[in-house]
């Protein structure tokens, strides 16, 4: 499928990285070793978070569910991306790029809401230690992960039903290598509008409002930390920390970026960067970033993958099958 043959299509063409051949298929092994990567690091935090009852706190249960979050939210693009290079195809459905918006859209919401999430129960955790158990009690953090899935289905309807109400004007050719809705909405007849109103401002007073609770929940973090009078107890408390901040600020300075600039005619080398920067790498390094530094997630996974564990799931999973 060409540019030139889409003219009578419905559907759009995602310009990708390269119309070379070669580099497009070293970009569809890249893309795929990072999704592996991705799978198996979240998948693993998921599986030891789940078998490991030590870990059984507000803390890992936000833990996993962002991981699961992680998992579905690279596998919008990324597999799609790998099959249009392949197949030197990049052609996408209109209901596939429907889909493609809104599910992207709402993962990405959940994930900042998740992260807003987390970002309180460090705060109550290590500034309000005493109450911890009262406000974090299960059913609360069960609602709170409601809320979260809720917050991104919302939000993922929202976008989509706005920026696929407008009329399309020109060739449907989308400079990026998935539908993304800073350069779909350069094809509409009524962009400037569009995107000095509905859609900007609900993305960015969305992300701002999270962002600004995350920082006053680690200004009062901090500020508490650095009152320990324990070296040890500050260091464990910023490895903890740190690494969240990290990632809520490489995730949002790069949706940032990329949503608040007007997208340009063309796909240039920063546009790439961006677009990987929040779509890409987030997934595949958050496993990394949370377990690496995290005594508890070493052992856990040291015991989950220790031969005595193994024969012992083995013995329960003969046991249920007999039953």
């Amino acid at each position: 499928m060409t540019k030139a043959n889409l003219t009578s299509m419905s559907g759009f063409f995602l310009m990708g990285f390269s119309d070379d051949r070669k580099f497009q298929i070293l970009h569809a092994l890249l893309f795929l070793v990072t999704y592996l990567l991705a799978l198996t690091g979240n998948f693993l935090i998921i599986i030891i978070i789940t078998l490991d009852h030590h870990l059984h706190s507000p803390m890992y249960y936000f833990l996993k569910h962002l991981s699961l979050l992680d998992l579905c939210f690279i596998s919008v693009t990324v597999p799609q991306f790998i099959a249009n290079s392949l197949t030197n195809n990049g052609y996408i459905s209109f209901g596939q790029c429907i889909l493609q918006v809104f599910f992207f859209i709402a993962l990405a919401s959940s994930e900042v809401a998740i992260l807003t999430v987390m970002s309180y129960d460090r705060y109550v955790a290590i500034c309000q230690p005493l109450h911890y158990e009262t406000i974090m009690y299960p059913r609360a953090c069960r609602r709170a992960v409601i809320a979260v899935w809720i917050a991104g289905g919302i939000s993922g309807l929202t976008h989509t039903a706005v920026n696929f109400s407008i009329p399309l004007c020109g060739d449907r050719v989308i400079h990026q290598f998935f539908c993304d809705i800073p350069q779909m909405l350069k094809l509409s007849c009524s962009y400037d509008f569009i995107n000095g109103t509905a859609v900007a401002a609900v993305t960015t007073s969305t992300a701002f409002i999270c962002l600004i609770s995350i920082v006053l929940s680690y200004i009062h973090i901090f500020s508490t930390v650095l009152r320990i009078p324990s070296a040890e107890g500050r260091t464990k408390v910023f490895s903890t920390c740190l690494p969240h901040l990290f990632v809520v600020t490489f995730f949002l300075s790069a949706a940032g970026f990329e949503f608040l600039r007007p997208p340009s005619d063309s796909l240039s080398a920063t546009d790439l960067m961006f677009s990987i920067f929040y779509a890409v790498i987030p997934p595949t390094l958050n496993p990394a970033i949370y377990s690496l530094r995290n005594e508890a997630m070493k052992a856990a996974l040291r015991k989950v993958l220790s031969k005595e564990e193994l024969a012992q799931r083995k013995m329960d999973l003969k046991a249920i099958f007999k039953l």
